[in-house]
């Protein structure tokens, strides 16, 4: 394993070319959050069989649970510990993988990891904290706004609609503030996402802002590209295809899923303990008739 210094030297480029890629080939980086190691191995083998690259991440309280509940997380210990563990692991088995695998951190409020966001939140941070981070070439998630719902602490099933959708003039001043200091950043608009899961027409996506974000920095640039700024959707889960391809072709290059995900997860480990317990209800059956 390098020492930290020296990652960003192998690592900074490749990040950044998928992104890249996914801004002009119509296609959306798939993200899912993970906690035990069983979940990545679910993850890397779905991105393998549709053939495609994977971003795993982890938040706050899913690194320290893929520590375990036994180490305690007094002063992030087990945060910490959690994500380096599962750092090793991820790249120990990606390259036997056969898909490109990138690693993020989800929700690193500053609150939680002073020294360094790995997704900054502007009300939460100044921007010029963070251009200490330019040079080593790390891609950076700003969230702008609101994603309502519950997540890794963090609550807003109380907020109003109208709170959910990021205006373009808020996406102007970051890229502009953000483009000098790096390219390696994109930005989470809200356009009415939702973290977890939702009752059908309670939240009302709006995808097609985002068109008019874009349309917006492109007019402020004096730009004819018609996606200049990298896009990523927070609260992926539950969205329909429509809504999400309708995202994609507006920009978003990465897709963020977990409570969908933590479901199937649950699903599978239901049925398959159901039909255990079934069979074996059926043999004691047998047994006792066979008496």
């Amino acid at each position: 394993m390098e020492a930290r210094d020296s990652l960003p030297d192998r690592l900074d480029q490749r990040p950044a070319v998928r992104i890249d890629l996914t801004n002009t080939t119509g296609f959306a980086l798939p993200t899912t959050n993970v906690t035990p190691s069983s979940t990545i191995i679910a993850s890397l083998e779905a991105a393998r069989d549709a053939r495609a690259p994977v971003v795993l991440q982890l938040s706050n309280g899913g690194a320290a649970f893929f520590a375990g509940k036994g180490v305690s997380n007094t002063n992030q210990e087990g945060a910490i510990s959690g994500a380096i563990a599962a750092a090793h692991f991820i790249r120990s088995i990606a390259p036997v993988s056969g898909v490109p695998v990138v690693l993020h951190t989800d929700h690193c409020a500053k609150k939680l990891l002073p020294w360094l966001d790995g997704m900054m939140d502007a009300d939460e941070a100044f921007f010029k904290e963070h251009a200490r981070a330019a040079p080593w070439k790390q891609w950076i998630e700003m969230k702008i706004g609101i994603t309502g719902g519950e997540e890794d602490g963090v609550n807003n099933e109380d907020v109003g609609n109208n709170s959910l959708y990021t205006q373009p003039e808020d996406i102007w001043q970051i890229y502009q503030t953000l483009s000098p200091i790096s390219p390696y950043f994109s930005i989470a608009a809200g356009f009415g996402n939702v973290h977890g899961v939702y009752q059908p027409g309670n939240v009302k996506l709006r995808p097609d802002l985002l068109a008019k974000h874009q349309a917006f920095v492109a007019n402020e640039l004096g730009s004819t590209e018609p996606k200049p700024v990298f896009l990523f959707f927070h609260g992926g889960s539950r969205s329909s295809v429509e809504e999400s391809q309708k995202a994609i072709g507006h920009g978003v290059v990465k897709v963020n899923l977990d409570t969908d995900l933590q479901w199937a997860y649950l699903g599978g480990i239901r049925d398959y303990s159901m039909s255990a317990r079934v069979k074996a209800a059926f043999e004691d059956f047998k047994a006792v008739n066979s008496l």
